[in-house]
């Protein structure tokens, strides 16, 4: 199951005083007064629509509470200007909880916050936050990256009827569009209290005039847009106080434990513009540790014919990826998808296509067991590595010669975290250090542009799913490719919503990690555009940022096409691959 955590950037006290208590939220999502969590099942609209919800999701900032009247005071406005919240009703039962941090011990009796954020954070640098900060773009996936700006509620979903299925994609930003919420409370905090609130979601698209969904398929958040004017209107009345009730006690925490560090640690560096990832603590990374992964990785001990390693199948110059469709195992059996490029994994947290495998650690033992890839098991594999001296590796990487399964994976592990791709021709234009041509530049603006059809606006909406400095969501989407044999994400969460969903590849490299989607059934990145512009294929469950657009595809000239295909080879990192492949994908391919 998909789950998007919720974390508080706690900064100090709003004023000194002694504290009555820890103060929390909890939002919880409705749908006419029924729970409500993404994705939703059919809902009835004002307008008499039907819809499915499939994301809905918000960044909260700026609570300020309003004490009592006293005899010498009128009441006084506590703020937090450094809180952030990020919710998304994909949670369990719609419930999301947020902690305000210690208050006060005073009476209450209004409570204010902010959807959205001021302009001075929304154009901050989103690469300062913490891997688990609610602003941070890899948590989220609710920044405009790269032109800057937060998106501070996005709604997406799905129209469904008996001939075709549309989509809809809101996403509300820009600091002008930012709304204020005021609820009245009646509060005396002496002790840890939780204020349960209501999110009615119908309500934000009803009111005395509905929004007509099907007539505004999607919303940018321009001048004038009649979607974000809808919306802010509406997001008031949304949000209302069910209840207040005392929280239970937290647990004392347990004391951190802080192993003798083995090694010398290792140097992760990240570039500028890059979200600050996860990093594995136990043990940490280290050059030992990694010295020792790559020799395994490279090693064709860990299959059974003692002829296959893990590049064989993941080949440096095609960024750790395979040229053929489907890989050939150790006995020359057959995959069934497309091996998957191996870099910048320290930012993902779920791997294979469908997600299968939640951690990077788990999945690395996987390839060595399966029966169509290396076909041997762990014992064996360890037994080989102790006949073949491996001892001594491994006592520099973990203070003894001893070698299991649990060594092996976070070795393996350690060595692919540190594969990382940041230095294409993209990001040096970036810097100022080099010049996109003209084409690549108009490749790139189709890339950043959305579907407007108010405006008569044609983009490649790329950026949905393709956004931010990874060039990946890391989320799950059904991308208009038919297939029935292989039902993708439904296969791991078996519900039917997520029939055809597979996890969003980087585009970084992706002129040399041919052939393409999850089957690998397009070789060229001319096939993947025109698979885009004129054949995706409708289905219930096909991404709402793609349903929302005409019944084929996007709908380009061939000149744009032609400048997309331009722009995505800019991605390729000289740094990563050898010189003569960054060459042969910077060069034009035709079909």
């Amino acid at each position: 199951m998909l789950k998007w955590p919720i974390w508080l950037c706690l900064l100090p006290s709003m004023i000194s005083q002694s504290s009555g208590g820890d103060l929390y939220l909890d939002l919880k999502h409705l749908w006419k007064g029924q729970a409500l969590s993404t994705p939703s099942k059919e809902l009835l609209t004002g307008s008499g629509e039907t819809i499915k919800l499939s994301r809905f999701a918000y960044i909260l900032s700026s609570p300020r509470l309003l004490s009592d009247r006293t005899e010498t005071s009128s009441g006084t406005w506590l703020r937090r200007k450094d809180w952030f919240g990020y919710v998304d009703a994909s949670r369990p039962g719609g419930l999301n909880r947020l902690e305000l941090g210690s208050l006060p011990a005073r009476s209450y009796r209004t409570l204010q916050f902010s959807i959205g954020l001021s302009p001075e954070i929304d154009q901050a640098d989103p690469s300062q936050y913490p891997a688990d900060h609610p602003l941070n773009p890899n948590y989220n996936n609710l920044h405009w990256t790269p032109q800057g700006g937060y998106i501070f509620l996005a709604a997406e979903g799905h129209l469904p009827d008996d001939k075709t299925t549309g989509g809809f994609a809101y996403h509300l930003g820009k600091p002008r569009n930012r709304v204020v919420i005021s609820l009245p409370i009646a509060l005396t905090l002496t002790k840890p209290t939780v204020l349960e609130i209501d999110v009615h979601i119908d309500r934000i698209f009803g009111g005395e005039h509905p929004l007509k969904i099907g007539a505004n398929p999607s919303s940018h958040s321009r001048e004038g847009d009649p979607v974000a004017r809808k919306f802010k209107q509406q997001l008031p009345a949304a949000f209302e106080l069910r209840s207040i009730r005392q929280a239970q006690s937290a647990a004392d925490p347990k004391p951190s434990s802080h192993p003798q560090l083995i090694g010398t640690p290792y140097r992760f560096e990240i570039a500028r513009g890059f979200p600050i990832p996860v990093l594995p603590t136990s043990p940490p990374l280290t050059n030992e540790r990694v010295t020792l992964g790559k020799r395994l990785f490279n090693d064709p001990l860990l299959s059974s014919t003692n002829q296959q390693s893990c590049a064989s199948c993941h080949q440096t110059a095609h960024a750790f990826s395979d040229p053929r469709r489907f890989s050939e195992g150790a006995t020359g059996s057959l995959g069934t998808r497309n091996s998957m490029p191996l870099f910048n994994l320290a930012w993902k947290n779920s791997f294979f296509w469908d997600g299968s495998s939640p951690s990077l650690r788990e999945l690395v033992l996987h390839p060595i067991q399966s029966a169509i890839e290396m076909h041997e098991s762990l014992p064996n594999v360890i037994a080989k590595l102790e006949s073949a001296s491996y001892g001594p590796l491994f006592e520099a990487a973990f203070g003894s010669s001893g070698i299991t399964e649990r060594r092996l994976g976070i070795a393996l592990e350690q060595f692919l975290l540190t594969r990382t791709s940041y230095n294409s021709r993209f990001d040096k234009a970036a810097r100022g250090e080099s010049e996109l041509t003209e084409m690549e530049k108009r490749g790139f603006e189709l890339f950043m542009t959305e579907y407007d059809p108010r405006r008569g606006l044609k983009g490649a909406d790329c950026f949905h799913c393709h956004g931010g400095a990874l060039f990946t969501d890391h989320r799950f989407h059904n991308n208009g490719i038919p297939d029935d044999l292989d039902l993708g994400l439904e296969l791991v969460t078996g519900r039917e919503t997520d029939r055809n969903l597979f996890i969003t590849p980087s585009l970084r490299n992706i002129a040399l990690t041919g052939p393409y989607m999850h089957d690998g059934r397009f070789e060229t990145l001319e096939e993947v555009i025109e698979h885009y512009n004129s054949g995706l294929h409708r289905s219930p469950s096909l991404d709402p940022n793609l349903a929302k657009h005409p019944r084929k595809g996007l709908g380009l000239a061939a000149d744009d096409m032609r400048a997309l295909v331009s722009f995505l080879r800019t991605l390729t990192d000289p740094q990563f691959v050898p010189t003569a492949k960054v060459r042969q994908a910077e060069s034009p391919q035709r079909p």
